[in-house]
């Protein structure tokens, strides 16, 4: 009689209360370095305001380009800590300890996400209170649905820094990453020219970046008072961008033990 093999931790399926256990050990450790949480929580506040500052003579401008910069902002944070955080991880060799466990990938990248994803959705409203009762950024819209488009902003950061943690070997590598991925994202997503004045090539690139629907959404929060079908659109589209990396970010995982 031939005995079946242990289950692999590959064909585990998702687990819930292994996705809380591997976040509550993430926020666990990240506890322990105020400094990250203070970059998380805490930069995109002082950027804001020292956005509004700088257009003090001018607060039209503020509100025409405070908006997308508040989604901007919390993207590029949560980018920058997220890539440093899980390259430490990796590197450590935490990954590959946990994937011997009896931990599917997707239970890994689940709980990273849920952990990160939680100090995104504080940094954002943190950002977005800050922007809309004291620093009386002026919007057509709802504020919520300001809180909600920084929200998928930061969610989209995360999504992005666990993927290029892959590729890099040490921090200032994963740093290097930042102007690479999202400085031509940051140019080309309309904040500094309206799409569609740009070279039809620019233009044709600017459509399959996440970066350009969030502006987008920003855009539609400030101008309309109701949601639009394009704005609709674009959370629909950014939230398939934090979908679509985070699957590609599976197979960047360590193989696992059976």
């Amino acid at each position: 009689m031939t005995r079946t093999p242990p289950q692999s931790t590959r064909t585990r399926p998702l687990s819930g209360p292994r996705v809380l256990a591997t976040a509550a050990r993430v926020l666990r450790q990240l506890r322990h370095d105020p400094r990250t949480i203070a970059l998380m929580l805490l930069v995109s506040c002082v950027m804001i305001a020292l956005l509004r500052y700088v257009f003090d003579a001018h607060p039209r401008t503020f509100d025409s380009v405070g908006a997308s910069l508040l989604g901007i902002f919390p993207m590029i944070t949560m980018f920058l800590v997220t890539s440093i955080a899980t390259l430490r991880e990796r590197t450590s060799g935490t990954v590959e300890r946990l994937l011997a466990m009896p931990l599917s990938k997707a239970d890994l990248l689940g709980g990273y996400a849920l952990a990160f994803g939680a100090l995104a959705v504080v940094q954002s409203a943190l950002a977005t209170a800050l922007s809309v009762w004291l620093l009386d950024l002026d919007i057509t819209g709802s504020p919520w649905l300001l809180l909600l488009v920084a929200v998928l902003d930061a969610l989209l950061g995360t999504a992005l820094g666990l993927f290029v943690s892959a590729f890099a070997s040490t921090e200032f590598q994963a740093v290097q990453f930042m102007p690479a991925v999202l400085m031509p994202q940051l140019l080309l997503c309309g904040l500094f020219a309206p799409r569609d004045t740009m070279q039809p090539a620019l233009e044709a690139v600017s459509a399959v970046l996440p970066m350009s629907y969030a502006v987008d959404a920003m855009t539609e929060i400030l101008t309309h008072p109701a949601p639009t079908t394009l704005f609709l659109r674009d959370i629909l589209l950014t939230t398939t961008f934090t979908l679509l990396t985070l699957t590609l970010t599976t197979p960047t995982l360590p193989r696992q033990t059976p």
